[in-house]
């Protein structure tokens, strides 16, 4: 995934992050689960460590197919928020098998709807903010796909973010919701709509809700359907699953309480400084004679929206702009939103004034869009033993090969890099919000299909007709980006395969069929996906493709992640289909990583280098091509008023039994003569700003905080006041401030540790820190119960220079 890579190295493939790496150096963005080397590899002998390394990986991947398999015939029933102790996983909502549309199904409640009708030009607006940060210990943070890469604790909490804008009328609406993740999963998006439908009946459908992802590589993981992801998962943990989807949910229900008539302005902007193009030599087997159109091998566009009341005041903001959010590394272990959440984090301090972060009124959301090859690590790819450059075909370097090869982002290390990169996406989005003075007029209009995606024929020419495949996924993707290699002696741009791995996929998973493989050319197939479906299909077949229009501006839900090229000709031709049926100057943006996951969409040119991106773009070389196709017919419907007309496609699955988490819940423990929220380090009696605060308590196990909810942070700051006697927040575990460290011992033993990195804005004055968790208490024969506790710091003063 992508970058979001699914991160299947987890599953045997020893990744790891090379001793004095650079600043703001990424990490793998993928690996397949197996972890097996590729390219170049059956051409040379192993080392005794690489040859036990493969034993242990294929003992390991034999061990796992046979879990996957034995434990199929097994299910477990949980509740919501709560992980069984049974492998396997049965939620409680959604059918038992597939999920019947959302819009057929009778709701149970009503909430009220629209104000009393005024006369206006403009749309009902209404914002909304909820968490979704889910667990933040005890899951994979998912992106990468490191081995060991999981959640100890939080930077910043993670929100969704809605949008809701109705015609003046109420006739039509649309909801846009900004999530802070690394993907929408298919499952998280069906269960959305189920409730949704249960409490607004048909306001909020399948063909008006885009969820989109931040795509964030720090956020946690498990919250998936398909075995693929699972794996890479390590399970499906129902406890952040419910937690997320509670939140998007949530983020709608307030957007829809808060609906008021008010006007859109629209303005764009380019960004300079905080993008490169991590698979240049891709891009460059685009016809030159379209790169000539374009100044740049990156989309440098920001599209802002401005959402304003009818007397002119900030409602929120809603942004598109390409570059993927891993300014944090893999070597990270705390949740939190990357360099796009840091942009929205500035925004709303700035326009919430005196609320804490994740409160206020104000509702900025930055949205993805086709950043498939755009890495804000703008130092570019050098090799790490030598530092020279290795921007490359095969992104390799020539003493240590690929693994050698990373790039950087701008900062001493990568929390100043998420910094750097989004405080300048911030900044732009101020100066284009401030300026915005076009307003955007006209119906909201909504068109959806569910399309399978493995069988769409595409009409090339008046002779010529071609087919996507089933899902597979090339070597290149075991190679990893400049982002974020995968360890592993395997390079980008492989285009053959070799007996050896071929043999082994050959007997662990089956051997593709021959048509897979003479579809998927120039791909070397790593693993047929599509034709694997024990003990679910590991890849979806079934995809949302989404069009909603405001106006003149048109937002394609894009089910992936499209290269800036891809996302250039789609945009282009969704404009002209617009055009054609007489919607001129249509404003096209794409929503990336909308509503469900498949992986990359390269260019046909840039398929046949196999690049990463190339080798994830799982339904074959005319993928591209054929979203060009079914997007102009959903454009083509809007434009002709026929979407009644449309087919609703295929409805995707939705699966019962998954595999859980294989981590299980046992209860915590304080040291003896210790209670929950002791001290065990306390803070010094005098700071100066620019220190860092730092308290060690006894803790508990902070997944707990994502099953009981009573407290809604991990932490506060608090100052003392003279005027009230009182203490005064000043911080929470949302501000970017503030660092919660969880430290698992043994036995249900943990520390607890906060930092405060005092920003040059905090006053002299005298200070305190709490912590706030929950324990799992477990008694012979009784069943767990969740406790709610709290630790306070000794106060300590911060003093002037």
């Amino acid at each position: 995934m992508s970058s979001c890579s699914t991160g299947f190295g987890r599953f045997g493939n020893t990744l790891r992050s090379q001793p004095g790496q650079p600043a703001g150096h990424k990490a793998q963005d993928s690996a397949w689960p197996f972890g097996l080397p590729g390219g170049e590899m059956a051409k040379r002998t192993f080392s005794s460590l690489e040859a036990f390394l493969i034993f242990l990986l294929v003992m390991m991947t034999a061990i796992t197919v046979a879990l996957l398999t034995l434990l199929f015939v097994t299910s477990g029933t949980i509740e919501n928020h709560k992980d069984s102790g049974n492998h396997w996983v049965s939620t409680t909502q959604g059918p038992t098998t597939t999920q019947s549309s959302p819009t057929t199904q009778t709701p149970t409640t009503q909430t009220p709807d629209l104000p009393p009708s005024q006369n206006f030009s403009g749309y009902y607006i209404g914002v909304g903010r909820a968490d979704c940060t889910g667990q933040v210990s005890d899951i994979n943070l998912m992106g990468y796909g490191k081995n060991g890469q999981n959640a100890q604790g939080l930077l910043t909490r993670l929100f969704s973010r809605a949008f809701i804008l109705a015609d003046p009328d109420g006739s039509n609406r649309m909801a846009f919701v900004s999530v802070e993740l690394c993907m929408i999963s298919q499952r998280l998006r069906l269960e959305v709509l189920k409730r949704l439908q249960s409490k607004y009946g048909s306001l909020y459908r399948r063909d008006n809700v885009i969820l989109s992802a931040t795509h964030t590589h720090s956020g946690p993981a498990g919250f998936f359907q398909y075995t693929l992801y699972i794996l890479a998962s390590e399970g499906f943990s129902n406890r952040t699953f419910q937690y997320i989807v509670s939140g998007i949910v949530k983020s709608i229900d307030i957007a829809h309480t808060n609906l008021k008539p008010g006007k859109v302005l629209i303005n764009k902007g380019n960004v300079a400084n905080v993008q490169i193009n991590r698979s240049p030599s891709s891009y460059l087997q685009n016809p030159p004679s379209e790169r000539a159109r374009y100044s740049s091998d990156t989309d440098k566009e920001m599209v802002v929206l401005k959402l304003v009341d009818l007397n002119g005041e900030d409602l929120g903001l809603i942004s598109w702009f390409a570059v993927h959010p891993v300014s944090m590394n893999n070597s990270n272990h705390l949740v939190n939103s990357d360099n796009m959440g840091y942009a929205a984090y500035l925004f709303e301090q700035e326009k919430n004034r005196g609320y804490l972060p994740g409160q206020g009124p104000f509702v900025a959301g930055f949205a993805s869009s086709n950043l498939g090859d755009v890495s804000p690590n703008i130092l570019g790819p050098h090799c790490v033993n030598t530092g020279e450059s290795c921007d490359n075909d095969k992104s390799t370097c020539p003493s240590g090969g690929p693994s050698m090869c990373m790039a950087s982002g701008p900062g001493q290390d990568m929390f100043e890099s998420t910094h750097i990169i989004g405080r300048v996406i911030y900044q732009k989005a101020k100066e284009l919000h401030a300026s915005a003075s076009q307003e955007v007029t006209g119906p909201v209009l909504t068109a959806h299909q569910w399309v399978n995606m493995t069988d769409v024929s595409v009409q090339l020419n008046a002779t010529h007709t071609v087919k996507t495949c089933k899902a597979a996924l090339g070597y290149s993707f075991a190679a990893g980006t400049i982002d974020g290699v995968s360890g592993l002696n395997i390079t980008q741009g492989t285009t053959e395969g070799n007996l050896f791995w071929d043999t082994l996929r050959d007997q662990l998973l089956g051997k593709p069929s021959e048509e897979i493989i003479e579809c998927q050319k120039p791909k070397p197939i790593l693993i047929h996906t599509g034709e694997l479906t024990k003990p679910h299909p590991w890849q979806p077949d079934i995809v949302d493709i989404q069009i909603v229009t405001l106006g003149s501006l048109a937002i394609a839900a894009i089910p992936g992640e499209f290269t800036t090229m891809s996302g250039r000709r789609l945009r282009e031709a969704v404009k002209k289909e617009f055009a054609l049926y007489g919607m001129k100057d249509m404003t096209v943006v794409i929503a990336g990583l909308s509503n469900v996951y498949t992986h990359y969409i390269t260019t046909y040119e840039e398929y046949q280098a196999q690049r990463y991106e190339a080798a994830s773009t799982i339904y074959g070389p005319h993928t591209l091509s054929a979203y060009i196709q079914l997007f102009r017919a959903l454009a083509k419907a809007i434009a002709t008023d026929t979407v009644a007309n449309m087919s609703s496609g295929p409805e995707p699955p939705f699966f019962k039994n998954l595999i859980g988490s294989l981590i299980p819940n046992i209860a915590d423990r304080a040291p003896i003569g210790k209670q929950f929220g002791d001290v065990l380090q306390p803070a010094k009696p005098e700071y100066r700003v620019g220190e860092v605060v730092e308290v060690v308590f006894v803790g508990a196990n902070p997944k707990n905080s994502a099953e009981n909810q009573t407290h809604q942070t991990f932490l506060t700051v608090e100052k003392y006041e003279d005027s009230v006697a009182n203490w005064q927040i000043m911080h929470n575990d949302a501000s970017w401030e503030t660092r919660f460290y969880w430290h698992k011992g043994v036995l249900g033993l943990s520390n607890a540790t906060i930092h405060w990195h005092i920003p040059d804005t905090a006053l002299p004055g005298v200070y305190r820190i709490r912590y706030f968790g929950h324990n799992r208490k477990q008694e012979l024969l009784k069943p767990a119960v969740i406790l709610a506790f709290e630790g306070i710091s000794s106060p300590f003063e911060i003093v002037t220079t």
